[in-house]
């Protein structure tokens, strides 16, 4: 019987993955269509996240750091792009198109400055990257989130914006650091033993609890969105272009930096897909409404670019592989 139901559960998981794309969108359909019913669920987000998190932190090992930390190249790359380059960029194309807006600049710098997205890992794995890096800059940005976020707002929008440094730091430790740290220990600890048992209940777990995350935090937002307004419409055209642009950066990235096919595939990922979920959580937290709009527009199309951009940019050079 265990057998079976472990059996349901990793065939549930599967077709769950091999719907990300709209995964996020049908949370934000729900948050659409029953905003009193999703609303509720908003204080138990931070369990609902950290359920998210713990189930990717499951897959990390300590000892992942070590090939990668000897060979540190892709690292800072990853991190140059990504915390420095793309945040600048960020800001830069969003102050041009939105002048005077705080908010919205604002909202845009937070959608590329949040943490790597747990998902990134499954297109690394399915792309045949390099898993070991992958995890390890999954567990470190995820440890740093709660410097990188308040920080980087901190430093581009200083005293145009009001900051609740501390109370964010304290989110994102409760929803991402925790239950990262969890995670690693009971790997560690159990030798594997607790994850084997738990993850084939516990993955597609997470990616309900995903949806739910993403329509409780859409609900309270809802009022500012009219899909007929021309601000709703620049704000998404501008999204998508910088979210396209991201993943062409990351590409570029792993060219300049000369690292291996199956590093540059992490970087790819890894530099482009963003933890919208968390993200989105502190947006509608801690920022006026107006702030959550960019973000929420990239939920509806974040993994949908991802499929076509490594179609064209990621696909060719698959084929090339050993074995492939």
């Amino acid at each position: 019987m265990t057998s079976k139901t472990i059996t349901i559960a990793n065939t549930l998981n599967v077709y769950l993955e091999r719907l990300l794309p709209v995964l996020a969108p049908v949370g934000i359909v729900l948050g659409f269509l029953m905003p009193g019913f999703f609303i509720q669920l908003r204080p138990f987000i931070p369990l609902l996240f950290g359920t998210i998190t713990l189930s990717g932190a499951l897959r990390l090992k300590i000892v992942e750091f070590g090939s990668t930390i000897r060979s540190p190249r892709s690292m800072l790359t990853f991190f140059i792009s990504t915390r420095i380059l793309m945040p600048l960029i960020a800001m830069g194309v969003s102050s041009l198109f939105f002048s005077g807006d705080n908010d919205t600049i604002t909202g845009f710098i937070m959608l590329f400055c949040g943490p790597i997205a747990v998902s990134s890992f499954i297109w690394v794995t399915m792309y045949r990257g390099d898993k070991a890096l992958s995890l390890t800059l999954l567990l470190l940005d995820t440890l740093l989130a709660p410097l990188i976020v308040p920080g980087t707002l901190s430093l581009l929008m200083g005293a145009r914006v009001t900051l609740d440094m501390t109370n964010i730091a304290i989110s994102l430790v409760l929803m991402v650091v925790i239950p990262t740290i969890l995670g690693v220990t009971l790997n560690e600890t159990s030798r594997g033993t607790i994850p084997e048992a738990v993850c084939p209940y516990l993955n597609p777990v997470s990616k309900m609890c995903f949806i739910l995350v993403i329509a409780a935090n859409t609900s309270p937002v809802i009022g500012i969105i009219r899909f007929n307004d021309p601000m709703v419409l620049k704000v998404a055209v501008i999204c998508f272009l910088l979210t396209s642009g991201n993943f062409v950066l990351s590409k570029c990235a792993g060219i300049v930096s000369r690292s291996s096919h199956e590093k540059s595939i992490v970087i790819f990922f890894a530099g482009s897909l963003k933890n919208i979920a968390a993200i989105m959580t502190i947006a509608v937290t801690f920022f006026p409404e107006a702030v959550a709009l960019p973000i929420l527009t990239a939920i509806l199309f974040q993994h949908i670019i991802s499929a076509i951009m490594a179609k064209l940019l990621v696909r060719k050079e698959i084929h090339r592989l050993p074995g492939s």
